[in-house]
């Protein structure tokens, strides 16, 4: 059992959720709950950790077991004390996991047999936000999720909770040649762009063919430029005082208008 948080590999835990360039560096990131590590894909734990106390509940330590069997690696027991410090939650379940990243080609995003369903996020900034965004496009039925490089590190910790296990699930691709991909992507889609301006309601659209939204920065919206790239500039309409939306609420508005459509479809 692990008992001092000077252990190697309790400190390069610690570093992995605090640290995207260290999580870049290895290719790796933090998952923590039974419902997150259980949903790992086969291949993709490295390492698995549990709380002392974790294994007094008989039912938990069946559940840990098998996921260890599952994935053909040891659990590492880790005294309550160091596993506090080594979590980035305040009320840890006790269980965590070191897992593989996972990596997709821009050509990923169109391999689904599905007409293309795609959210295209420049400089999203909050990780609520866009976990938020993964997860509910994962219901929505999106087939992939496209991010400027100056989006937040989906990897995050605060990220990877709001996806609620989505980040095994949804491609996703990277990008720090933002414009240029949107060119490729007005190409194979429609692209609309939300936007305050926007001269259409969002409802007012067809979804039903290949389609993408792009969705912008929390604080200053999209840039000119990549609105520029968009076929059509869409909003949602607002009531009272509200100017406008959050991003993950706006971005899910659209996402399952589109799953609406291609229902009665």
């Amino acid at each position: 059992m692990i008992t001092s948080s000077n252990n190697g590999n309790i400190k390069n835990i610690v570093a992995l959720q605090k640290k995207g360039k260290v999580r870049k560096e290895q290719d790796a990131f933090v998952v923590e709950g039974i419902k997150m590590v259980s949903e790992i894909p086969a291949g993709n734990l490295m390492q698995l950790y549990v709380a002392e106390s974790y294994l007094t509940r008989q039912e938990q330590k069946k559940e840990l077991e098998k996921i260890a069997d599952f994935h053909g690696v040891v659990y590492e027991v880790v005294a309550d004390r160091v596993f506090q410090e080594m979590a980035d939650t305040q009320t840890p379940q006790g269980i965590l996991a070191v897992v593989r990243q996972q990596h997709y080609r821009f050509e990923d995003l169109f391999s689904d047999k599905r007409a293309v369903h795609l959210m295209v996020l420049e400089g999203i900034q909050d990780p609520g936000n866009l976990g938020t965004i993964l997860r509910a496009g994962e219901g929505a039925g999106v087939t992939g999720v496209i991010l400027s490089k100056g989006t937040v590190d989906l990897y995050n910790p605060k990220v990877i909770r709001a996806t609620m296990g989505s980040i095994y699930r949804v491609p996703f691709f990277y990008t720090d040649r933002f414009l240029e991909v949107l060119g490729e992507v007005r190409e194979r889609t429609t692209l609309y762009a939300a936007h305050l301006l926007g001269e259409c309601c969002y409802d007012q659209a067809d979804y039903r063919g290949d389609t993408a939204f792009l969705i912008g920065n929390e604080a200053n919206g999209l840039s000119e430029e990549a609105a520029g790239y968009a076929k059509c500039l869409i909003r949602i309409p607002m009531m009272g005082k509200v100017e406008s939306l959050n991003a993950a609420v706006a971005a899910s508005v659209l996402m399952y208008e589109a799953a609406r459509q291609r229902r009665k479809k």
